[in-house]
């Protein structure tokens, strides 16, 4: 026996040596052919990549190298600025051509059309624009204008500076204020600071022309600009184009260097201390400053990079496993190793306390830190990670040409700003497995000491009034002392290697009945417990499989007093854990797995939603069975709960956001509705650990209640042996439920109502709704989608660009199903307090053109050819076909049949749209409460 085990070590040590001997890791990393990348002559870069994912569309960037670190002091927020320019006005598409050009076959704005300004980059993006019409040479079109081409005009950046200004009171909060606060200590006060994308309101709203022009000239030009164009199309094709487009703009003489700000070394702990009024809960964030290279990437690149995810991950398993019990001192923590600027990454953790555990948090986290610097990681962890990382290379490398285009986008844009390798997958797995196989515990160890770096640190300290908040020397001590403590203990691995359903006998039932449904291409397997399973064979997307099952009753079926347990019920199941395993045990149950299931509660539902890989949908259906047959509910994990739940009754106290949900549902339905209440302490106090199980068991006691669907990537041979194993096999009764119509409506039919806010940053808040019962129907359905997004196209042109007085109106139509059927608009937006009642006013005034038949052709044209775009593009996700399913078994109709959409989207009339607009106007209920600033 010590023969042979000797003999097995010495050939396990030798297969390790030549693994190592294969690895060269000064070898460039391999390249992804299918992605076609070159240089113009005048500097600018392309790349191509063709893939159907999304059948007849393509999207289009073009990568600005251009951000706010580049402006001025008088610039600052003109980077920003300009982004926004360009979407007003170029030299093919003037005014808002380019919005109007793009919105007429379907697109967005917002969605499908946008861009992004960060302090490196500034990124332009046209999503999933169909490829017909010659769309493809529109779209070059307009990267190509906005390359070189903005138009800039005063009339336009005066109307701009409006909406920048409300685009900024939109994102000022509590959050914003304290983050802008620790910026120079993150960034060591260095040029960061000073250059925050979103600028100085003093600059946006005086700068000159010639200020932006300039900016514009310098920076936006070739050589510092990329396109790339991914999506149906043929490569060579788009490349000539590009080529005869692109070439002929001139390459800028004598530009200006494009500099790169590095962060300076700090050899001591920076430190701040951030309150805000509108904070009322506490966080910490440690942070370690590394060095970020920009050379050729290696496979010794790859290496490091695994090496340091995988330490980071399995520090991020402890330390959340510790926080799931009731003892901890913290909420939730995160550790993360990231990139934070050009030169810089950083390995950043978060820590969430307990109220006033400020310390004792710190102290906790960064023992675990300090527990994996000092011993390195447990075999068992590290043998999981590999398990865990080999699989999630398995499920990207099945979905390969499945990958959305932003999946694609992505590593382009790394690729370009900065020059990390646009790597083969497949190639890129094989050596990844070489360097699982020579993998040592020491050099996880070494890679965990090295990113715990003694210099470089900074701490922001998110403190409470009144509250003991860690100091700077607390945390430096606290930081030290445990550096010197020898008595961390190394961490001790419980893993049981145990499955799933260790332990547990199940006793298969059968299928009675296979129906065929030829209009669907799907089957219904009657189970031989009651259970129907309606399933659909679709490989639209590789390797992914998602299952649905839903039952009337939900919450209108649970007592007025139990509401607040029924809204914790989800929470505490998932929290608990499954069958005989916590929380904590159940991610290494499920390690190598892609599979996640969860229950959920709703106004007339229960559900059961899921997803997997192929290979996994058998634990897909286990961990069904077992949230049927064996769900957990854990006190421990209760206790956990209510501790969030604390932390979370705290922190919305003082939340402007959550002032203002709470001001709409007592506007709405008084101060004591009895089920439409706010979050409140009585409202806590009503969670009960008993009342939440009895809730679970009674909405989940029958499966037969429910109907079960699964679509995707499974044969039916595969399918078939797990349905009788898993699903066959669950207790069921012959009861049935329904929902019921608790009647909570509003107060009146009419509430017009100002609420008043103490805020830190004086911004109102409209909030418009209308809603009228109508019958429920495909079409009334499609109608009242196309009243909202007219109404939407309408306001974005006179609140957002007429007035410049909201950076993003919200409109939203529905028409609900359950339990009556309403049809339901609502506009929604910040603004300036002196321009609310005006922005108010408009809003009506649009709401009643509509109503009185003034609609525009184009309006009505773009909502109806983006209806059948959406569609079009949405048959090639798995999504469409469980809807597909569950309209028709729930709804009765074939959503595929013309007759159930193109028919009716095709005929939609201005006059149904205004007929509609003047029902719910005249006929239905409404309210307008805006909320405006509290003056002292």
């Amino acid at each position: 026996m010590r023969n042979t085990l000797a003999t097995s070590m010495i050939l396990l040590l030798f297969a390790h040596s030549l693994s190592a001997q294969r690895l060269d890791l000064n070898k460039p990393l391999p390249i992804e052919k299918s992605i076609k990348k070159g240089v113009l002559p005048n500097g600018l870069t392309y790349y191509i990549k063709s893939t159907d994912v999304v059948k007849d569309a393509a999207t289009y960037y073009i990568i600005q190298n251009v951000g706010s670190m580049l402006e001025n002091d008088d610039q600052q927020g003109l980077a920003h600025f300009l982004e926004h320019m360009a979407f007003n006005g170029t030299e093919n598409f003037p005014g808002k051509g380019i919005l109007n050009t793009l919105q007429k076959h379907g697109a967005v704005f917002g969605k499908d059309i946008n861009a992004y300004t960060s302090f490196d980059e500034t990124v332009y993006n046209l999503n999933n624009i169909p490829t017909k019409d010659g769309l493809v040479d529109t779209c070059l079109t307009i990267l190509h204008d906005w390359c070189n081409y903005l138009s800039l005009t005063e009339e336009e950046i005066d109307a701009e500076r409006g909406v920048i200004k409300e685009e900024w009171r939109t994102r000022q909060s509590g959050r914003m204020r304290l983050y802008r606060a620790s910026m120079p200590a993150t960034f060591n006060h260095s040029r960061y600071v000073e250059r925050f994308p979103i600028g100085l309101m003093s600059v946006v709203e005086n700068f000159k022309y010639k200020t932006l022009r300039d900016f514009y000239h310098d920076w936006y030009r070739t050589d510092l600009q990329a396109i790339a164009v991914v999506g149906d199309i043929a490569v060579d094709e788009v490349e000539q184009k590009i080529k005869e487009k692109f070439s002929h703009i001139p390459a800028v003489k004598n530009p200006r260097k494009r500099f790169v700000v590095d962060i300076p070394d700090n050899e001591e702990l920076l430190y701040s201390l951030g309150m805000d009024p509108e904070i009322s809960t506490s966080a910490i964030e440690f942070g370690i400053r590394h060095k970020k290279s920009i050379k050729d990437q290696t496979v010794a690149d790859l290496r490091q990079s695994l090496l340091e995810d995988m330490a980071t991950s399995m520090l991020s398993t402890r330390i959340s496993d510790k926080a799931q019990k009731p003892e901890a001192s913290y909420l939730r923590a995160r550790i993360s190793y990231r990139s934070m600027t050009r030169t810089s990454n950083a390995f950043d953790i978060r820590i969430f306390p307990k109220p006033d555990k400020q310390q004792a948090a710190f102290e906790e986290v960064l023992t675990e830190v300090q527990r994996a610097v000092k011993h390195g990681f447990a075999q068992p962890e590290i043998d999981r990670i590999i398990k865990e990382f080999s699989n999630r290379y398995e499920t990207d490398i099945s979905k390969k040409d499945d990958q959305p285009h932003w999946a694609i986008i992505r590593p382009i844009l790394d690729n370009y700003l900065s020059n990390e390798t646009i790597t083969d997958l497949e190639k890129e797995y094989e050596l990844a497995k070489q360097i699982f196989a020579t993998l040592s515990a020491k050099e996880l160890h070494d890679v965990i000491k090295k990113l715990y770096a003694k210099k470089n640190r900074y701490s922001n300290v998110t403190g409470v009034e009144g509250n003991n908040n860690l100091t700077e020397q607390q945390a430096n001590e606290i930081l030290t002392s445990l550096a010197n403590d020898a008595s961390i203990a190394p961490y001790r691995d419980e893993s049981s290697g145990k499955t799933l359903l260790s332990g547990l006998k199940i006793k298969q039932g059968s299928i009675k009945e296979v129906v065929e449904n030829k209009d669907l291409g799907a089957l219904t397997y009657v189970l031989s417990n009651g259970i129907k399973v309606h399933y659909k064979f679709t490989d639209n997307e590789k390797n992914k499989v998602d299952f649905n099952a839903i039952s009337h009753g939900g919450e209108s079926l649970i007592a007025a007093e139990d509401l607040p347990s029924a809204g914790a019920m989800s929470n505490l199941v998932q929290m608990s854990g499954l069958g005989d395993y916590s929380a904590t045990e159940l991610p290494k149950i499920l390690a190598g797995k892609t599979v996640w299931v969860g229950p959920g509660l709703g106004e007339t539902i229960e559900s059961m939603t899921g997803s997997s890989t192929t290979k996994d949908v058998e634990t897909l259906l286990q961990m069904v069975y077992l949230y049927f047959e064996r769900p957990r509910f854990d006190k421990e994990a209760f206790k956990v709960l209510q501790s969030n739940i604390d932390q979370y009754l705290i922190g919305r106290g003082k939340d402007i956001r959550e002032q203002m949900r709470d001001g709409i549902t007592t506007t709405l339905y008084g101060e004591n509705h009895p089920r439409e209440r706010v979050f409140d302490q009585d409202y806590v106090n009503a969670i009960s650990f008993d009342k939440i199980k009895s809730i679970y068991e009674s909405r989940f006691a029958n499966p037969a209640d429910f109907e079960f669907y699964i679509v995707g990537d499974i044969e039916q041979q595969q399918l078939q042996p797990l349905l009788i194993q898993y699903i066959a096999s669950l207790p069921t009764t012959a009861d049935k439920e329904s929902y019921k119509d608790n009647d909570t409506d509003w107060k009146s039919d009419r509430i017009d109502e100002d609420v008043f806010l103490a805020m830190e940053t004086p911004k109102a808040n409209v909030n418009i709704s209308l809603k009228k019962e109508i019958p429920y129907n495909v079409k009334n359905k499609l109608v009242t989608q196309a009243l909202g997004d007219i109404l939407k196209l309408r306001i974005t042109e006179t609140v957002r660009e007429q007035e410049g007085g909201a950076y993003s109106p919200g409109v939203s139509s529905r028409l609900f199903k359950e339990p009556k059927t309403l049809a339901y608009v609502a506009v929604s937006f910040d603004c300036d307090p002196d321009m609310a009642d005006r922005l108010v006013g408009i809003v009506h005034k649009e709401i009643a053109k509509i109503a009185n038949g003034e609609i525009n052709d184009d309006d009505l044209n773009k909502t109806l050819t983006n209806f059948l775009k959406e569609r079009e593009q949405a048959k090639n996700k798995n999504k469409y076909a469980m809807d597909l399913l569950t309209t028709f078994y729930r709804d009765g109709y074939n959503r595929d049949e013309a007759r159930n959409f193109e028919d009716i989207v095709n005929k939609i009339s201005k006059e149904e749209i205004q007929a509609l607009a003047k029902d719910i106007q005249q006929n239905g209920r409404s309210f307008e409460i805006v909320f405006k600033p509290k003056k002292d």
